[in-house]
C-alpha cells in the first residue's frame, strides 16, 4: 500500500506541477515573442523533473503544502532547463537532440539558444521574488540556495570541470570525478530538497538530514547517467547514445567501468536510503520511491 500511495503523490505533484508550468508566460511584447517561444520550446519538452518534484516532496515531508512551493520549484525547473540548453551548444557537448528533438541551438540558433538560457535565471530569480509565499526570510534563502548550488561552486563550476576533464576518460583521478560531479548535477538537485524544506519552515536537524538524502541522490542520478549513455540507445535516450565516450568524457563508467559504475550507484542509492533514516517520525516512503526510481530507471 506505501507504494501505491507513494506512486499516486508523485503522480499527483507531476500534474500540478506541468499545469502551473504550462501556465508560466514571461512576456507580452510582441517583439520578444521569438525569445518566449524558444524559452518554452525547451522548458515543455518533457523531462523528469525530478527536481521540482523533490522540492515539491520535501516541503510536504516538512508540513508544507506542495503547491505553496510551485514558484520556487518552477525556478528550479528554469535553471535546469537552461543548463541542458548551455549544454547542448557546439561549444559544449555539441549535441542535435534532446528529449526525441532538435536542441535549441538546432531549432533557433546559438545565438537565440545563448540568451534563452541566460533569460531562464532572470525569470527564475522573478519567481522566487515576486511569485513565492513566505516570510523574508525563506525567501532570501531560497535565492541564496540557489545561486550558491549554480555558481563557481555549484553547477557552474562543476560544468568548467567537466570540461577540463574532458579527453582524460579512464585516466581521469576518481577524486577529481566525484568532485564534477558533486558541482554539476548534485548542487541543484541537493538545493531542490533544501528549498522545499526552508519554504516549510524545516530546523536545522531536518534541513541537515534531508541534505544528505539529496546529496546522495545527486551522485546515484549521474552514475546511472552515465551507465545509460554507455548502454541505452538513442532512441530510448531522447539524445545520441555514447556521446560520452566519443568526446573521452570522464565518467564512472570510464573510470570504474560498466559494472563497478553499477556498484557505486547502488552504495550511493543505499547511503540516500539510510539517511532517511534520521527523518524519524515523518513519512519518507515517497523519498525512498524516487531513490529506488533513480537507481533502476532505464532497466
Amino acid at each position: 500500500m506505501e507504494n501505491l500511495a507513494s506512486a499516486g503523490r508523485w503522480e499527483r505533484h507531476r500534474r500540478i506541477f506541468e499545469e502551473y508550468l504550462e501556465g508560466l508566460r514571461f512576456t507580452e511584447e510582441p517583439a520578444l515573442e521569438r525569445l518566449q517561444e524558444a524559452m518554452r520550446y525547451s522548458l515543455l519538452a518533457g523531462g523528469k523533473r525530478v527536481r521540482p518534484l523533490l522540492c515539491m516532496e520535501s516541503a510536504r515531508l516538512f508540513g508544507a503544502p506542495p503547491e505553496r512551493v510551485l514558484p520556487s520549484a518552477a525556478a528550479i525547473e528554469l535553471i535546469h532547463t537552461y543548463s541542458l540548453i548551455h549544454d547542448d551548444l557546439p561549444a559544449m557537448d555539441n549535441d542535435d537532440f534532446r528529449r526525441g528533438r532538435p536542441t535549441s541551438h538546432k531549432k533557433f540558433g546559438e545565438a537565440m539558444a545563448i540568451l534563452a538560457g541566460d533569460a531562464f535565471f532572470g525569470e527564475a530569480l522573478t519567481l522566487i521574488t515576486v511569485r513565492q509565499e513566505g516570510t523574508c526570510e525563506q525567501r532570501l534563502g531560497v535565492v541564496q540556495e540557489l545561486a550558491s548550488s549554480t555558481g563557481v561552486n555549484g553547477m557552474v563550476g562543476g560544468q568548467v570541470l567537466d570540461m577540463d576533464q574532458t579527453g582524460a576518460g579512464g585516466s581521469a583521478d576518481p577524486g577529481m570525478l566525484f568532485m564534477i560531479h558533486r558541482y554539476k548535477t548534485g548542487a541543484l538537485i541537493r538545493s531542490s530538497a533544501r528549498v522545499g524544506a526552508i519554504l516549510a519552515g524545516a530546523g536545522e536537524e531536518g534541513l541537515e538530514a534531508i541534505s544528505r538524502y539529496a546529496t546522495e541522490l545527486g551522485l546515484c542520478f549521474q552514475i546511472v547517467d552515465d551507465v545509460l549513455d554507455a548502454v541505452g540507445s538513442s532512441e530510448r535516450l531522447g539524445k545520441r547514445a555514447g556521446g560520452d565516450a566519443e568526446r573521452g568524457k570522464a565518467t564512472f563508467v570510464s573510470v570504474f567501468g560498466l559494472e563497478g559504475a553499477r556498484r557505486e550507484a547502488d552504495a550511493a542509492c543505499e547511503r540516500a536510503l539510510r539517511a532517511l533514516g534520521r527523518l524519524e517520525g515523518r513519512d519518507t516512503s515517497a523519498l525512498g520511491e524516487l531513490a529506488l526510481f533513480v537507481r533502476h530507471r532505464g532497466s
